[in-house]
Parts: C-alpha cells; structure tokens; sequence
C-alpha cells in the first residue's frame, strides 16, 4: 500500500493551495479517505475525511467552509482544496485511508508520508 501527497508549499495568508494524494495498492474504493495535519510538538489532528463513494463529507470545524476534500475514484487520488489559508493552517499534512470516514486517527491504517504546508502572515 502506497500513498503518496503533494501539492504541498509556500504561500501567503488567504491564499489558495490544492493537496493530492496518490494510492496504489489497494482497492480505493474499499476505504474512506482523509487528511490530517501536524506540528511540531502537537499531535496529529483531524482535518477532513470523505467516505468510499464520495457523497458523504467531514470537517474539522477549524477548516469548515474554507477546506473541501473530494475523491476521484477512477484514479485512485483524493484531494483537498484549500482556500482562504491562514497562518495557523502550517503543518505537515498527511493523507490516510482507513474502512470508515471518522474523524480518529486510530481507523486509519495506512498513511503518507507526509506534505509541508506553510502559510505566511
């Protein structure tokens, strides 16, 4: 099992940024996906998950109306559009699968390794 993000970088406050997240190896449309990020310090937390088919949507509410993560089954990636970014959005974020969409880091067995996100004031 492979996930792999990018679209990680640098950018200013109220900017903009897309995430991806590339799997291989398993069967995509098995798992629920989500993204969670970290910093130094501080332990992982919960930003957005959606479920196998991709109807069903959940935010952290740090992110809600600013964060939409959506799923393209056809080819095996999820994705994260961030707008309106702000400083306290800096962190590693990281791409997981799990079999539900919950927002417990716990449920998700396979991980990335991870994609910088820095936000300057």
């Amino acid at each position: 099992v492979r996930l792999v993000e990018s679209g990680g970088g640098l950018v200013q406050t109220g900017g903009s940024l897309r995430l991806s997240c590339a799997a291989s190896g398993i069967r995509f449309t098995a798992y629920a996906m989500a993204w969670f990020r970290q910093t130094p310090g501080k332990d992982r937390e919960f930003v957005a998950t959606v479920s196998r088919s991709g109807e069903t949507t959940s935010y952290a509410d740090s992110v809600k109306g600013r964060f939409t993560i959506f799923r393209n089954n056809a080819n095996s990636t999820v994705h994260l559009q961030m707008n309106s970014l702000r400083p306290e959005d800096t962190a590693v974020y990281y791409c997981a699968s799990g079999g539900v969409a919950t927002a417990t880091l716990r449920h998700y067995a396979y991980w990335g390794p991870g994609t910088q996100v820095s936000v300057s004031a």
